[in-house]
């Protein structure tokens, strides 16, 4: 897990980009869209929905999330759940924030359908909870903390003191 600031953006843009473009596609094939939305649209809707993700993990999300876990009586002993309860704070807010993004995205595009826009929302939510909850926990998350560990921590330790620990 990040210590510092420079890592925590390091850990940060890892996990949006594997979430992103996994979500991404996701929601792609959910709306239909794919052959229907040149590459060019896909690539700047993997870089938009990047810019908004990023953005909202560094300055609302991440810290009410961290905010939040930090406060709930958890065992900070344990770094397992230190590590579950933010994952599963993180991936609310992000699904609820990156949601109204992808329902915007959808009204844009036109594709939304006949329902009002908060069936609509509640639909997009609920079906992101679904796939990127497990996405977090099972597969995104300990890949990210796998390669953050093993090339972010290590180069780090490398940097501060010249020798491989």
């Amino acid at each position: 897990m990040p210590t510092t600031k420079k890592e925590g953006f390091y850990f940060g843009l890892m996990m949006c980009s594997g979430m992103v473009i996994v979500m991404t596609f996701y929601n792609l094939f959910l709306q239909e869209l794919f052959g229907v939305i040149p590459v060019t649209g896909i690539v700047i809707n993997l870089l938009l929905g990047f810019i908004v993700a990023f953005s909202l993990d560094l300055f609302i999300v991440g810290p009410v999330a961290r905010k939040i876990a930090f406060s709930l009586p958890i065992k900070q002993d344990k770094p397992i759940y230190k590590i579950l309860t933010m994952t599963v704070l993180m991936v609310f807010g992000m699904v609820l924030c990156m949601s109204l993004y992808g329902l915007i995205t959808a009204a844009v595009m036109d594709s939304l359908g006949e329902t009002s826009l908060w069936e609509n929302y509640a639909s997009i939510a609920l079906k992101n909870l679904i796939m990127a909850l497990p996405l977090q926990l099972i597969i995104m998350g300990p890949i990210v903390r796998y390669v953050f560990t093993k090339f972010v921590k290590q180069n780090q330790a490398v940097n501060m003191t010249g020798t491989v620990n």
